[in-house]
């Protein structure tokens, strides 16, 4: 019997957050996803954060994560959604070095391994200390905290995990950059996105953009809800961490904000790729709305507690 469905590729991150998020719109060996996924069937594409940014200009996914600053660099081919952002409320990337240092000394001596030049962290460190105020090497983001232990490097920018594990190294933090933004802002650090290309509704009918943002947030819904089993399906991705310290870590980065950004959300991004662009880091951002699905994260009791 052959399968009518159209196929979206959905292209995350191998990262507990994505994982987590995702989970529910996958087959798995022979059986069907445990969400009713419509007349679409979803393909999983599990790639690096900065090799996806990379990927972004060619529109390879019909679907697909990327950092928020690298959103400007393809608004033409895609539209953010509103749901399955990853947003540093109060907290964020963090710059940890192997000595103690003002934030100041970082404009003048280390060079910072960096996780892409792409990444919202990247971004974020550029409004902190300016573009160009300060020397950096991009390594993948799994290999700064041993290049750090290695003394390859006297301070590193630590994004997913290491946020969460750097005081084992016995490195000192210097900088978060979400409180720092937050102080400077009173927003949340915008971080990863979530991205539909444009084209889906020309080769999927009217109405198919709306209708895949619908299934998103469900995704993320169900996950939410199903917590134990959205859990024990993390851990093959987690890296070493454990059961407790994968669901501490899921709990940064899926919560009320991922559900939907909303009004503040919005404004968070907007001030965020304003501001990038007025350094001369991304292109100036256009005429942005975010496809919403019918429910918002207000909704969910689970969103609320969290």
């Amino acid at each position: 019997m052959n399968d009518e469905r159209l196929t979206i590729r959905l292209a995350h991150s191998p990262d507990p957050d994505d994982v987590f998020m995702w989970w529910p719109l996958f087959e798995e060996a022979g059986h069907p996803a445990p969400m009713d996924t419509a007349r679409f069937r979803f393909e999983p594409h599990r790639v690096d954060i900065e090799r996806l940014n990379a990927l972004a200009p060619e529109g390879r996914f019909e679907i697909t994560a990327m950092s928020c600053a690298n959103y400007p660099s393809v608004q033409d081919r895609y539209l953010l959604t509103a749901c399955g952002s990853s947003m540093g409320d109060g907290y964020g990337p963090r710059v940890v070095a192997r000595h103690p240092m003002a934030i100041e000394s970082l404009r003048e001596g280390p060079v910072i391994a960096i996780p892409g030049e792409r990444t919202s962290a990247f971004a974020a460190l550029s409004l902190c200390l300016g573009r160009g105020a300060f020397r950096y090497v991009s390594v993948p983001f799994d290999q700064i905290l041993p290049a750090l232990d290695a003394g390859e490097f006297d301070a590193g920018l630590i994004i997913h995990e290491g946020q969460l594990t750097f005081e084992d190294h016995a490195l000192h933090l210097i900088v978060d950059l979400g409180q720092w933004w937050r102080s400077r802002t009173g927003l949340p650090l915008p971080l990863g996105m979530n991205a539909i290309r444009r084209d889906l509704d020309a080769l999927g009918g009217p109405g198919t953009i709306a209708h895949l943002a619908r299934i998103l947030e469900q995704s993320v819904r169900y996950a939410m809800e199903h917590r134990e089993e959205s859990i024990r399906r993390v851990l093959p991705w987690a890296r070493g961490m454990g059961g407790e310290l994968a669901a501490k870590f899921v709990d940064l980065y899926v919560n009320r904000w991922t559900l939907d950004f909303g009004e503040q959300g919005l404004a968070a991004v907007r001030l965020f790729l304003t501001q990038t662009a007025q350094i001369g880091l991304t292109p100036a951002l256009g005429a942005m709305e975010p496809i919403a699905a019918s429910h918002t994260a207000a909704d969910s009791g689970y969103a609320a507690s969290r």
